[in-house]
C-alpha cells in the first residue's frame, strides 16, 4: 500500500476503496488532493502545466516599456519567472490555490474613500500577513502529497519569489485575468489571495476558463491615476499600490493629488468590478480586521512613533513598508485633505523631520494646506454605481 493511505479517513466511498487497495489513479489522487486542500482552508485549487511561453513574451514587452518602474526584481531573474522548471528543477506541475480575504467586519470602503480625514488601506492588508498564512497551508499540502506518493520535488510560493502567479492560476482554471490584470472568478469575484505549489509529480491538469469581461470598462474608468492604460495593460508606475507600497523613494509630485486618502494600496478597480457582487467573505480568522487599521483618522496614524508603528503592524503585510514610507504616504493624504488647523499643526511638528523623504512630503502637504491648493476632480470608485460588498460566508 502506498505510504500514507492507511491514515486516510475511510468513509466507504469508491475513492477510499481505491486508496486502501493501492489502485489509486492519477485522477483519484488529484481528487483526494483537492479534498485535502479544502480541509486546509483553500477556497479553490487547480493544477496546470509549466508552459508560459505566451505570457513570457508579454512580460518582456511590459518590461521593455519600463512599466515595472523601480521593481528591478521583475527582470532580475530572467526567464526563471516564466519557466517554473528553471526556478525549481524537476517541476512538472503547478498547483495553484486561492483563499478569500475580504474581512467580514470591515467598514464600508466607499464611505472611507469619501472621508478625507480618514485613512484608506487596501482590504487585503487589514488582517494577518497573507504570505505566512498561505505558505504554511501550502507546505501542509505538500507534506500530505509526499505521504501518499513518497518524496517529491516541491516548493511553495506566496508572492515571495519570481512566479507568474496569475497566468498559472488562469491555466489551472481558477479564473481569467481581467482588464485590470487581476484574476477574476465568476463565482467569487477577485477578493482572494493566490499561492502556488511547484511539484515534480504528473497530476492531471485543469482547463483554463473563458473570459467574461466583455465590453465592461469600469475598472479603467475608476482608476484614479489612469494606470490601466488599455484593457489588460497596467503601467505600474502610475498604480497607487506601486506608489504607496513598492516605490522606495519620492512619489511623483504630479501623482500625489490623485492618491486621495489611500495610504497603503488601492482597491478601486476591484470595488467597481461587477463580478465582485459574487465575492465572499474570508473564512479564516487570520484575515479579520486588526484593531486600529480600518478607518482610523490620518492624524492618529501620523502620530505613531516608529516603535508604535512596529508594534501595531507586527504580523501584518504593512510592516514591510517601514515607518518612513508610512509617514510619507500619510503626509500625501494629509496634503489632499481639506484645509484643517489640526492637520497643519501635525505637519508643522514633522516639518523638520531628519529623514529627507518624510520631510519632502510633509513640506509638500504643508504648502497644499496653507495655500488651500485646488483639489482636482479625481476619478475613482465613488464615481461609478456601487457594487455590493461581500457579505456571504465562503462556502468551503
Amino acid at each position: 500500500m502506498a505510504s500514507g493511505w492507511a491514515d486516510w479517513p475511510n468513509d466507504g466511498s469508491e475513492l477510499d476503496r481505491q486508496l486502501q487497495a493501492d489502485t489509486i489513479t492519477p485522477t483519484a489522487l488529484k481528487a483526494a488532493l483537492l479534498e485535502q486542500a479544502k480541509a486546509l482552508g483553500f477556497s479553490a485549487v487547480g493544477v496546470s502545466g509549466v508552459d508560459l511561453a505566451a505570457d513570457e513574451a508579454k512580460l518582456w514587452q511590459w518590461l521593455q516599456r519600463g512599466w515595472h518602474g523601480e521593481m528591478d526584481y521583475m527582470q532580475r531573474h530572467g526567464t526563471r519567472r516564466s519557466r517554473p522548471a528553471e526556478l525549481l528543477p524537476g517541476t512538472l506541475r503547478v498547483i495553484s490555490a486561492r483563499i478569500d480575504y475580504w474581512p467580514a467586519e470591515s467598514q464600508p470602503p466607499l464611505a472611507l474613500l469619501a472621508d478625507d480625514q480618514r485613512a484608506y488601506l487596501s482590504r487585503y492588508a487589514l488582517g494577518r500577513d497573507y504570505h505566512k498564512v498561505l505558505r504554511q497551508r501550502l507546505q501542509k499540502l505538500a507534506d500530505w502529497l509526499q505521504a501518499q506518493v513518497g518524496p517529491v520535488v516541491h516548493r511553495a510560493f506566496t508572492d515571495s519569489a519570481p512566479v507568474l502567479e496569475k497566468p498559472l492560476a488562469r491555466n489551472a482554471g481558477l479564473g481569467w485575468i481581467g482588464k485590470h490584470t487581476n484574476l477574476i472568478d465568476r463565482q467569487r469575484g477577485s477578493w482572494f489571495f493566490l499561492g502556488e505549489l511547484f511539484v515534480g509529480w504528473p497530476l492531471p491538469v485543469d482547463a483554463p476558463v473563458s473570459e467574461h469581461c466583455g465590453s465592461c470598462d469600469r475598472c479603467q474608468r475608476a482608476c484614479p491615476t489612469g494606470a490601466i492604460v488599455a484593457p489588460y495593460q497596467l503601467d505600474a508606475r502610475r498604480c497607487i499600490s506601486y506608489l504607496t507600497i513598492e516605490l522606495e523613494g519620492s512619489i511623483p509630485i504630479e501623482l500625489r493629488p490623485l492618491l486621495g486618502n489611500r495610504i497603503f494600496g488601492c482597491d478601486d478597480c476591484q470595488l467597481v468590478c461587477p463580478w465582485n457582487r459574487y465575492a465572499q467573505v474570508a473564512q479564516l480568522p487570520d484575515f479579520q480586521v486588526r484593531e486600529g487599521l480600518d478607518g482610523p483618522t490620518l492624524l492618529a496614524l501620523f502620530d505613531w512613533s516608529e516603535a508604535e508603528f512596529l508594534r501595531r503592524t507586527e504580523g501584518s503585510a504593512i510592516r514591510r513598508l517601514g515607518h518612513r514610507r508610512w509617514l510619507r504616504n500619510i503626509a500625501v493624504a494629509l496634503g489632499n485633505a481639506r484645509p484643517n488647523e489640526a492637520i497643519v499643526a501635525a505637519l508643522l511638528a514633522r516639518e523638520h523631520d531628519p529623514d529627507e523623504l518624510v520631510r519632502d512630503h510633509v513640506q509638500w502637504a504643508l504648502q497644499r494646506q496653507l495655500h488651500n491648493s485646488p483639489r482636482p476632480a479625481v476619478p475613482g470608485a465613488l464615481d461609478l454605481p456601487s457594487i455590493p460588498i461581500p457579505t456571504r460566508p465562503s462556502a468551503q
